[in-house]
């Protein structure tokens, strides 16, 4: 067997689009030994139209079960989800922003909350057209153009979250998390108990739960750097009250400890990939 090869190509969306997605991603992986990776929590809702075989993620008590999809739509996670491989990966995938699931998908990211499901049950518009002629083009630039040309038809610029809930989601994600309910409440002039139903019914997680993911999204680019900054110093970076803080965050979040993640990752994808809203 000869070396994995790893084809990843990024493109941004259609101007139109650039508010409700971070980027289209393409990959192709081949090579690798079967086994599994883990769809981490972050900020975005992740869709994903695969080729040649199609994506298979554990399901039910305890991951037992297994599901397929050539469309997915996962919403925002606060556990790891598992997905199964045979080795090889080839696929597009979608960093949505809650907001991009209301125009987009007529639905409040809520209704997507731990959970992935059919593109065909959410959007049966449009899935079935998205997936054949995505399946069908010859290239990435003519993926680019079908994703371009569908998705646009299907925005609808109405269906948005109400204005505070967009300047909290603003202010938090550009902390990182950083930011605390009680000074979150007062900056979009509501009570920290309006705050947190309205947000969890709108966005799925909780304000004080999606900050820990976003500590943990930044934590996790860190420790991947080059460099390879101390766990104590990227503990410190992100906010934790120190590196046992984001180790019992991190155990939460992904099964294991920092460093076994770090080291046990064996297969790239494309949650790795550093999204261009994604302030250092």
């Amino acid at each position: 067997m000869g070396e994995p090869v790893v084809e990843q190509v990024t493109r941004a969306p259609h101007p139109r689009l650039r508010p409700f997605i971070a980027d289209y991603v393409g990959y192709r992986m081949n090579g690798f030994a079967p086994g599994t990776f883990l769809g981490l929590p972050s900020r975005w809702v992740t869709f994903v139209v695969a080729f040649d075989d199609p994506v298979e993620m554990a399901t039910g008590p305890g991951g037992g079960d297994r599901e397929r999809y050539w469309g997915m739509l996962a919403g925002l996670h606060a556990e790891p989800a598992m997905v199964h491989h045979d080795g090889d990966q080839h696929g597009i995938e979608l960093a949505i922003t809650p907001q991009g699931a209301s125009a987009l998908f007529g639905l409040p990211a809520a209704e997507l909350a731990s959970t992935q499901v059919q593109l065909d049950q959410v959007v049966p518009a449009f899935a079935d057209e998205l997936i054949e002629r995505l399946t069908e083009a010859v290239s990435w630039q003519a993926r680019w153009a079908v994703l371009d040309d569908v998705l646009t038809r299907a925005v609808c610029d109405e269906a948005r979250p109400a204005p505070e809930l967009q300047q909290a989601w603003t202010l938090l994600t550009t902390s990182h998390g950083a930011i605390g309910v009680e000074q979150l409440a007062r900056d979009v002039g509501w009570s920290r108990r309006h705050l947190s139903q309205r947000f969890r019914s709108t966005f799925g997680l909780s304000p004080k739960l999606m900050g820990r993911v976003l500590r943990f999204e930044r934590a996790q680019r860190l420790v991947r750097l080059p460099t390879r900054p101390s766990l104590s110093s990227v503990a410190a970076t992100c906010g934790y009250a120190d590196q046992a803080h984001m180790t019992r965050d991190w155990n939460e979040f992904t099964g294991t400890s920092p460093a076994s993640w770090v080291s046990d990752e064996a297969i790239p994808f494309v949650q790795d990939n550093d999204r261009p809203p994604l302030p250092s």
